[in-house]
């Protein structure tokens, strides 16, 4: 899964994915809880930045956060240590192959990971087996096709186009969170329940202009700009006037919109 990161594992990056997670915090979590107790599994949980969430919202949880990538472990352990945080431990694993017995977890949760991944079902239908039964698994995708804007761009959108692009060489699908309820399905889920969580930006949002719009948003297209201009997807020229797009609707009279999607399941 590691080399399917289109994003990369920049320090740059990691600050993005945490400027990410707290610009979207009750966006995405305010209705994740779990009971005091139970046993959570966050698989592909990178350099942390919603393991940090998901502990502070249940305290009384035991999670275990896995990922594949060790360089990505040891960042999330830092953030986690560095916010007092006592009740989670990190295992290296795979999601094809984790390390643990059947219905080992109450809940399973996973967060922008399906994106980079070549087999998004053979994932889920893996995962399912260490859930026990009448638990839970949460699932958060974006989908880089809802995202419109005013002043409208036709730079700003090829610009996003390479980062779908660049992402779908790589097996992945920037795209996928349209398709969560049938992916879903066919992992052998019933009962799946999803919620499109919509982030609308204005000028009348200021921490969301700056949160999403420049830290999260923009600054993914922009760290895709090389691998872009190399691949021959887009030229100079074109790419910096979509960028520059994308800023734009920062200004006053500026609009962006976007929608995220969370399913969850729960295992009879």
């Amino acid at each position: 899964m590691r080399d399917a990161y289109v994003h990369g594992y920049s320090e740059k990056e990691g600050v993005r994915l945490q400027d990410q997670a707290v610009t979207l915090v009750d966006l995405l979590h305010s209705d994740t809880v779990y009971p005091e107790g139970s046993a959570v599994l966050e698989a592909g949980c990178g350099v942390g930045a919603q393991t940090v969430i998901l502990a502070k919202n249940s305290p009384g949880a035991k999670i275990t956060a896995i990922d594949i990538s060790e360089s990505s472990l040891e960042e999330a352990k830092k953030r986690v240590e560095s916010h007092g945080i006592r009740n989670v431990t990190f295992r290296q694993g795979d999601i094809f192959n984790l390390p643990f017995a059947p219905q080992s977890f109450d809940h399973v949760f996973i967060c922008f990971v399906l994106e980079h991944l070549a087999e998004p079902v053979k994932a889920l239908s893996s995962l399912k087996q260490y859930i026990r039964h009448g638990g839970s698994i949460t699932v958060i995708e974006g989908d880089h096709g809802s995202a419109y804007f005013y002043p409208d761009s036709e730079s700003a959108h090829k610009a996003i186009g390479c980062q779908v692009e660049l992402q779908r060489r790589k097996g992945g699908n920037a795209m996928i969170g349209r398709a969560l309820y049938p992916l879903m399905v066919q992992a052998g889920y019933e009962n799946v329940i999803v919620s499109p969580r919509m982030v609308y930006v204005d000028a009348g949002r200021p921490q969301l202009v700056d949160g999403f719009i420049r830290k999260t948003f923009t600054a993914m297209i922009e760290g895709i700009r090389q691998e872009a201009l190399d691949s021959g997807l887009v030229d100079e020229i074109t790419f910096d006037a979509g960028i520059r797009g994308l800023k734009r609707t920062t200004e006053s009279d500026g609009v962006f919109s976007y929608t995220f999607f969370k399913a969850a399941a729960i295992i009879e």
